[in-house]
């Protein structure tokens, strides 16, 4: 199983289960790959998560949409 680094866990920490649900998935690909972060999008109604390739591995960054 792929555990995630302290960087995430800590990120996952105070967030709701909706959220957790939402971003883990992303997390976890990223975990496995190890080769980039994951930007969070906040939009008017919900969120959503990516594999961003300009944020290095174990970094969480948040955008406002």
């Amino acid at each position: 199983m792929i555990q995630l680094p302290a960087s995430y866990q800590e990120y996952l920490a105070d967030k709701s289960e909706s959220f957790i649900n939402t971003v883990r998935p992303v997390l976890m690909q990223s975990a496995a790959d190890k080769s980039c972060g994951v930007r969070v999008v906040f939009h008017p109604h919900d969120h959503q998560a990516h594999l961003d390739q300009s944020l290095p591995f174990g970094m969480v960054a948040e955008d406002m949409e």
